[in-house]
């Protein structure tokens, strides 16, 4: 475990150098930009219009620091060779993606809690209402992100960088619209065997509603934790394999 810590410990440190924080100013610049047009459909809606855009923005954001984290380390580390540094420490090859997916898990939580915090405060300048449920939806957008994480990671052993963003956005794509391609009628429900990435979209109930309770985040943890776990293994089996 000590390992992993070590190996989350360097993403993270990394993930500070090449400033990633600048992507929290640029959302919170883009939020500041768009609260002026957000349309008004009556009284009491404009709030929830904020939510809604916030929320989408948030995920967006989300999306690319993933992305941008998770696409790029293992191949850049198998160039540089500087992964051997690595397993010469007697570092086994599922404890590295292990560690650099945790690392990445947490830079994202992190970033994702100044998104929330962000888009609270300038909600509240603007509207004067604190909008605390909007950790929620970060919530779950943290928990969705760290699935798209770990697939990314997974495709990242053993692919290239641009190879592993269009895999991914390809995943979060399906993953988002399967019921659709699959033209399940709405009136039934996907098969259970079939995992998606829906139930972690909280954009009506946090937006438009009063938020979610403890049974349906429950069921959010247990999906993200079964995806993880598959993502995870598969990723080591494969990495394992491959020839460096």
């Amino acid at each position: 475990m000590n390992k992993i810590l070590a190996i989350a410990a360097a993403v993270i440190a990394d993930a500070v150098r090449r400033k990633v924080v600048w992507i929290v100013v640029v959302f919170g610049a883009l939020l500041a930009i768009a609260v002026p047009s957000l349309p008004s459909y009556g009284v009491g809606v404009v709030s929830a219009v904020y939510r809604e855009v916030s929320i989408a923005l948030m995920w967006v954001a989300a999306l690319v620091v993933s992305l941008a984290l998770s696409a790029t380390r293992i191949p850049a580390e198998v160039e540089h060779r500087t992964v051997f540094n690595v397993f010469s420490r007697d570092v086994r090859r599922w404890q590295y993606l292990t560690g650099t997916w945790l690392g990445m898990f947490a830079v994202v939580g992190v970033a994702l809690v100044a998104f929330a915090l962000m888009t609270i405060g300038i909600g509240a300048l603007q509207y004067q209402e604190f909008m605390w449920r909007l950790f929620e939806a970060a919530f779950a957008v943290w928990l969705e992100m760290g699935v798209v994480i770990a697939f990314t990671v997974m495709i990242s052993s053993v692919m290239g960088a641009v190879t592993s963003v269009v895999a991914a956005l390809a995943f979060v794509f399906v993953g988002h619209s399967y019921v659709s391609l699959l033209q399940i009628p709405e009136t039934q429900r996907a098969p259970w065997w079939i995992p998606g990435l829906d139930v972690f979209n909280v954009i009506n109930p946090v937006a438009h509603g009063t938020g979610y309770g403890l049974v349906y985040a429950a069921s959010m943890v247990l999906v993200f934790a079964g995806w993880i776990g598959l993502l995870l293994l598969g990723g080591g089996a494969l990495f394992s394999r491959r020839d460096l």
